[in-house]
């Protein structure tokens, strides 16, 4: 049975990984401090009833408040009169590219998108993303193909040509 201080512990040496997690599965600051802020609450009302490591419970409450929020609300399109400018090629830094790599991936559905985060930026294992997100193995084997596939025909992925269009 987990202490109270071992809980305060815990938020102040693990809240920064969590809040990168956060902002993975909802790619907005405040939404993802929000979603840290609602798992903490929802984990710490559970804390003594924890049993063994509790960061694997925080990281499943986090994905699973997500997907809640996400059902919640539409956020897919908005329409607007004008287009948004089409940005050019990259600097060297490259940020043009991971900036529409961002953009893909908050494209992808909900559970894909979760896949995706803790597959290939939290580098999990399919079993751990399975115990995570709540299904089989053989879920996160399909969702993780389905959003590679969808990612690899993305427009704002492909690659730019020297006519500033996309090949």
């Amino acid at each position: 049975m987990a202490k109270e201080e071992d809980f305060d512990a815990f938020v102040v040496a693990r809240s920064p990984a969590l809040l990168r997690t956060a902002y993975l599965l909802v790619g907005d600051e405040g939404l993802a401090e929000d979603l840290l802020q609602t798992a903490l609450t929802k984990s710490w009302f559970a804390w003594k009833r924890i049993t063994g490591e509790p960061e694997p419970y925080v990281r499943r409450v986090l994905v699973t408040t997500s997907a809640s929020w996400w059902r919640r609300r539409w956020t897919r399109e908005t329409p607007t009169a004008e287009l948004p400018e089409r940005r050019g090629p990259a600097g060297a830094d490259g940020a043009v590219e991971l900036q529409d790599l961002w953009d893909a991936i908050g494209r992808l559905p909900r559970r894909q998108r979760a896949v995706v985060v803790l597959r290939y930026m939290e580098d999990r294992t399919e079993v751990e993303t399975a115990h995570l997100l709540g299904c089989s193995v053989g879920t996160v084997k399909s969702q993780c193909a389905k959003a590679l596939a969808k990612l690899r025909v993305d427009a704002a992925l492909q690659p730019v040509t020297d006519e500033g269009g996309r090949s």
